[in-house]
């Protein structure tokens, strides 16, 4: 009985051995309920946009077929009455996040910047905002708020499970990718989203629970009755010779009308805010634009699902095309600047359609026997329009790939999203989120400190004497600075060495303390650092002295007193490197 008792043990300490779970796989296995949630979050906001159309308008499904059904005046009404609901939300929602503790609202901030605790209260109401502001035709997508419930839902998992701070910011990454996943049925590029735009990393500790939940979240997508794909896309032709190089021109045009498109966001935030109107009627007058613009061209309410598919499969004329850029980004514009809560992701998908059709067809009018026809054209524009948009080219490149699931579409793409990333990149136009922003800023921070000599942190110092200064006069200069050295100088301001507080003290044994000088105790145990020097070799140097602050020269040729590097001052340089 001994000897089985002793054979169980053995094999079970070996199981265990083999079955150890590590923090990622604890992170792997909670991420397919962080998958499920989120895709179920998903489709819940989606059901409830489609049922308060029918209720209160009377049909569901495609915004731009409901307003085509509507009479002129109901096409500028209902924007205007639902900017009006959707803005007395808001003021509610920033009600309720005053009076709760502080956290972050936002899931990219919440998984960047914060603790990983989103706000329940706020972000429903938040969400209910979005959803009148779509639901009433709104030119912004749904997608930024399906994303946010997935996170929510995440969040909420990981604080029940009382989840420590770094564990619970990757649950609700996890949930932010099971929401892109579902909105898109796009696992690849909804993983590489927040991976990139979100974490800045693509570390394979973070990107695998990211990626299970992407890949849970898709089957049980389409699991859900009545889902289907929001593109259909068409196959892609063979692209070969030299109609690469169209690609990479639509990709320099892409980039800038990204730019543009960029620019103009923010000069509509600011154009709003301007008027100084309470939220609900800014978001009210923002509907009201909408509306104006949709008695014309009914196709700017909503995210364009539907104009985009007709776009892919049927020819437009150009000249349609081209207004109906402008009227879309008049409404998207007014929408987003106005303060509504939604995305700007399947905006900036309708902008790189038809920019990218209007593209194709002028090239096939100046050269008839080109091959591929303009839906190819309007296919990667709407990759390069968003790379140039959320200055992330890996996601928009994997994102075509998985709606066309085309190899043929690879080159053409790859080029055109490589060149619009540049070109809106170098027009300083910024990010769709401003999480790129604050990445973008801290990476060229760091490359310009990495950059830095011990000569970038020189600071100047009151305590310095000259060989001739008398015992009197340092013995100020140490109760005045609470320093354990004085810097010595010649008349060329040359480096001599120092006098250390300690030969000052009467245990030092001075006779003669009305003649002593500075040049009677003179030390050089205090080498100084070179302006030429790097950060590393100055870190090394402190190291070896413990102190707080060391001298430094011009050179060891030209050993000239500029001043002092400050040990706190070369430790914060170092922390902004490895942020």
């Amino acid at each position: 009985m001994d000897s089985i008792g002793s054979r169980w043990l053995a094999l079970r300490t070996r199981w265990l051995r083999v079955v150890r779970f590590s923090e990622v796989s604890v992170m792997l296995l909670w991420a397919i309920p962080t998958g499920l949630l989120g895709a179920l979050a998903t489709e819940v906001f989606r059901t409830a946009l489609f049922e308060l159309d029918r209720q209160v308008l009377g049909q569901g499904g495609s915004l731009v077929a409901i307003a085509q059904h509507l009479q002129p005046w109901q096409r500028v009404l209902v924007p205007t009455i639902g900017g009006l609901l959707a803005g007395s939300l808001l003021v509610l929602a920033a009600a309720r996040g005053r009076a709760q503790p502080k956290t972050a609202s936002d899931y990219m901030e919440a998984t960047v910047l914060g603790d990983g605790r989103i706000p329940v209260q706020t972000s429903l109401i938040r969400s209910g905002a979005s959803l009148l502001s779509i639901a009433s035709g709104g030119s912004i997508g749904r997608e930024g708020s399906m994303v946010q419930l997935s996170a929510l839902s995440a969040s909420l998992l990981g604080r029940v499970l009382h989840l420590p701070v770094d564990r619970l910011r990757l649950l609700v990454a996890c949930g932010a990718a099971a929401g892109i996943t579902a909105a898109y049925n796009a696992p690849i590029a909804g993983a590489f989203f927040v991976a990139e735009v979100v974490l800045g990393t693509v570390a394979m500790e973070s990107l695998g629970p990211i990626m299970v939940a992407s890949v849970v979240a898709n089957i049980a997508m389409r699991s859900f009755a009545g889902y289907q794909a929001p593109y259909v896309m068409p196959q892609f032709p063979a692209v070969t010779g030299i109609e690469v190089l169209l690609f990479a021109l639509l990709g320099l045009l892409v980039g800038g009308a990204s730019a543009v498109f960029l620019r103009g966001l923010d000069t509509s935030r600011k154009l709003f805010q301007r008027t100084g109107l309470p939220l609900p009627l800014r978001l009210g007058l923002g509907g009201l634009v909408v509306g104006l613009v949709s008695v014309g061209w009914p196709q700017v309410w909503g995210n364009g699902y539907s104009v985009v598919n007709s776009v892919l499969h049927s020819p437009w004329p150009i000249a349609l095309l081209l207004v109906l850029l402008v009227a879309k980004a008049v409404a998207t514009m007014a929408t987003v600047g106005s303060g509504a809560v939604g995305g700007v992701f399947t905006p900036a998908l309708f902008f790189g359609c038809l920019l990218g059709d209007s593209f194709g067809q002028a090239v096939h009018w100046f050269w008839p026997q080109a091959n591929s026809a303009p839906f190819a054209y309007a296919i990667v524009g709407m990759g390069a329009f968003l790379a140039g948009a959320t200055q992330a080219p890996l996601m928009a490149i994997l994102m075509i790939f998985e709606m066309t699931l085309s190899y043929e579409v690879m080159l053409p793409l790859m080029v055109a999203c490589v060149i619009a990333y540049f070109v809106a990149r170098s027009a300083n136009a910024g990010s769709m989120y401003d999480i790129t922003l604050r990445r973008l800023a801290q990476r060229d921070e760091q490359q310009r400190l990495r950059t830095l000599h011990v000569r970038d942190l020189v600071q100047p110092t009151q305590t310095v004497v000259h060989p001739e200064t008398g015992l009197e006069a340092m013995g100020q200069l140490f109760l005045q600075y609470p320093v354990k050295y004085l810097y010595v100088t010649d008349a060329q301001a040359h480096y001599l060495g120092v006098v250390p507080l300690k030969k000052l003290s009467p245990a030092a044994g001075m006779v003669d303390l009305q003649h002593t000088c500075a040049a009677d105790v003179l030390d050089g145990e205090i080498k100084p650092l070179t302006a030429d020097m790097t950060l590393t070799e100055a870190l090394q140097r402190f190291i070896e002295h413990q102190g707080e602050r060391l001298p430094v020269i011009e050179s060891l040729a030209t050993p000239r007193f500029l001043g002092v590097v400050h040990k706190t001052a070369l430790l914060n340089t170092y922390v902004q490197l490895s942020a």
